[in-house]
């Protein structure tokens, strides 16, 4: 019940406009009259600059976070667009363009990963805070009426899939935002909150946006009971509803919204999957024990000898066998000292290491060994076979 989109980047400065981003997308920006270095007002302590502690600073004024480009070959200022600040409003403006093309009903959902830009007056907190970011948001449309109870369905799906994905559930906690500080769009927003070592952020929201966005691009506004307050919008040229099939009328449908932030929630998981262990109290080993499905090598392939070219070719030849069940990426690993080669693996996570020895030239048969336990056993061609695809699937 959900399509996949890949929209444009570039973005028109009316879908902008109507969205509300141009007037309220934007933080405060306080000037240092001493230093002339620029800051966001939330960023003060004691109202003094943090680069050289004066205190002689501008009132805060609005900043606008949105990447401005011209378009075409004058740059005079009276055509450009803007880097979309997030993919969410080129879901909304091909809203019919997907429901003409899949002839889907409601309820239904457009999702989009991809980049976004945000123009960070002062990029920090690492991953945080920057101006160029990868995010995965899904718009999930829903009748008006039923739509608090998809956003309680979303916020208790999107909690157990980032908890399938390895992440510990002691360190998630839901934060509902109170009213006061919702945005504006917003009828209810639950913040996923990860606790980092460094401390809590939020690895995902999930809004009711109720019909703010459709109403907001929708052309003839006034035929639909728009609940939302939206600015008027005289060129939009597509009508953004969906017609009851009961009673034949024609609405503007609620949308609830997962967002995320690509790059946190993989560092949230690496910090879940990373350990160091203790072996045989003496040695150690560094091992990224991410779930299998995460993991980018699946295998890898390592021949005994690596100058031995009977043994190489077979481990060719169970890599190609296993690359063609399209379970994920099979490495061969060719270096020739085996303890190294786990250990490469246990540290960028590859789940099972595979071993060509000399008595696989005898009977095909190869060594598994385990990477969370490091248990090791003989399987025949046919029980490797069925071992990967159980192991994986």
């Amino acid at each position: 019940d959900v399509e996949g989109l890949d929209a444009t980047i570039l973005t028109g400065p009316d879908v902008l406009k109507h969205s509300g981003h141009e007037d309220t997308f934007s933080d405060p920006l306080v000037d240092c009259k001493s230093c002339k270095s620029r800051w966001k007002a939330d960023q003060l302590d004691n109202q003094s600059c943090p680069n050289c502690k004066s205190k002689d600073l501008t009132d805060p004024r609005p900043f606008n976070l949105m990447f401005k480009t011209s378009i075409g070959p004058v740059d005079d200022g009276s055509s450009f667009a803007y880097l979309r600040p997030e993919t969410a409003q080129q879901i909304f403006t091909n809203f019919k363009n997907v429901l003409d093309s899949t002839n889907r009903t409601l309820p239904f959902g457009i999702a989009q990963i991809g980049k976004a830009f945000r123009n960070e007056i002062t990029p920090r907190n690492f991953i945080f805070r920057v101006r160029e970011f990868e995010q995965m948001e899904l718009e999930f449309f829903v009748e008006p009426g039923s739509d608090g109870e998809w956003h309680k369905y979303w916020v208790d799906s999107r909690y157990n899939w980032w908890i399938d994905q390895g992440i510990d559930k002691k360190r998630l906690e839901l934060c509902e935002i109170e009213k006061d500080e919702l945005s504006h769009y917003s009828k209810a927003t639950v913040d996923i909150m990860y606790s980092f070592p460094h401390g809590k952020e939020e690895l995902e929201g999930i809004a009711n946006r109720t019909d703010f966005d459709l109403g907001s691009h929708t052309k003839n506004q006034e035929d639909f009971n728009i609940s939302s307050k939206v600015m008027k919008n005289k060129k939009s040229t597509t009508k953004l509803a969906v017609q009851n099939i009961f009673n034949k009328n024609w609405f503007i449908p609620y949308v609830i919204e997962p967002s995320a932030g690509v790059e946190r929630g993989v560092l949230a998981l690496l910090n879940e999957a990373y350990k160091e262990e203790k072996i045989d109290g003496k040695n150690s080993r560094i091992v990224l024990a991410l779930k299998p499905h995460l993991c980018p090598i699946k295998a890898a392939v390592i021949p005994l000898k690596r100058n031995n070219e009977q043994l190489v070719n077979q481990a060719k030849v169970i890599k190609k066998s296993l690359q063609k069940l399209g379970l994920g990426r099979v490495m061969l690993e060719n270096s020739g000292n085996i303890g190294k080669n786990y250990r490469r693996h246990d540290e960028i996570g590859t789940p099972l290491c595979i071993t060509v020895d000399f008595e696989t030239l005898e009977n095909k048969s190869v060594t598994v060994r385990d990477r969370d336990t490091m248990q090791q056993k003989r399987l025949s061609p046919d029980e490797l076979k069925d071992y990967y695809e159980k192991y994986f699937q």
